[in-house]
């Protein structure tokens, strides 16, 4: 307070709007709606929305009036939508882009837009908000230090097996979005892929009154997602595989025989060693194979 008893608050300022703003939707609780993403959409010309009956929906609830011209802008038209829009922009109105719920650009089309702004120079923010991975992995209680996002994986279990192989040795925790019907299945490829003690949590309903966080081993969690009908938007947050042990082939393979001697599957076991020293599952197998 300065001695005219009044107060200055200038991080408080309104920001002035760029020409495209990526402005981020709560991702299941209201109160995550900004004031500032409010005030960008009622001094937007164009909102473009992901999907514009939420976005209705959103600004009812939130009581925003605002005098845009609401467009759709999703996976479907992306395209032909974003030429247009930054045509608009160009001609010197306020753009404003929301997904359907979280930050803007991740997993959704507002990435391409951000892309095609900046290639020919259109000045871009962003007002931020609540992001359902970041939620996810804070809740987990997985480590934060180093994290991967991984979005969906591919839906054919043969695709998926590749790219969760392609994985299994990450040192990150890694961070993945799921629709609740294929959340078991998707648990169970990853028990096969990453081994069925790795730690893991399973989000849904995020920031809403129902939230849920399962925390335990894929095998745990699989069971968990068996003995249930899941409902909302899932995150799988899986932690970090654990670092290779530094040891030879032929230690490893030792590693492989012992298990087999204990009546573990020659399969398993090798796939497991591998994660546990970093050799190729492949070459230990064959090499158990060719000398039992």
């Amino acid at each position: 307070m300065d001695a005219s008893g009044t107060h200055h608050h200038h991080d408080a300022a309104p920001q002035k709007l760029a020409p495209l703003t990526l402005a981020a939707a709560p991702i299941g609780n209201l109160g995550d709606l900004t004031d500032r993403v409010k005030e960008v959409l009622r001094q937007a010309d164009i909102i473009a929305a992901e999907d514009t009956r939420t976005l209705h929906k959103l600004l009812h609830a939130a009581g925003v009036q605002t005098q845009a011209t609401v467009v759709s802008h999703h996976e479907h038209n992306e395209v032909d939508s974003a030429a247009g829009l930054l045509d608009a922009v160009q001609s010197g109105q306020r753009v404003v882009f929301v997904p359907e719920a979280g930050m803007p650009a991740i997993s959704d089309p507002g990435y391409r837009l951000a892309q095609e702004a900046i290639a020919v120079g259109i000045p871009v923010t962003v007002a931020p908000g609540a992001s359902a991975a970041i939620t996810a992995l804070v809740l987990s209680g997985l480590p934060t230090d180093r994290f991967a996002f991984e979005g969906f994986l591919p839906r054919k279990t043969g695709d998926r097996a590749k790219v969760l192989a392609a994985l299994a040795s990450e040192t990150r925790s890694l961070i993945f979005y799921e629709s609740p019907h294929r959340t078991a299945a998707t648990l169970n490829s990853m028990s096969d892929a990453f081994g069925s003690n790795r730690p893991a949590a399973v989000a849904r309903e995020l920031t809403k009154f129902h939230e849920e966080i399962a925390r335990g081993s894929l095998n745990e969690l699989v069971e968990w997602a068996q003995s249930k009908t899941l409902k909302g938007e899932i995150v799988i947050v899986v932690g970090p595989a654990p670092e290779a042990e530094q040891v030879s082939f032929e230690v490893a393979l030792g590693y492989v025989r012992t298990s087999v001697a204990d009546g573990q599957r020659l399969k398993t076991a090798t796939r497991e060693v591998a994660q546990r020293t970093g050799h190729s599952a492949r070459e230990l197998y064959n090499a158990a194979l060719a000398q039992p």
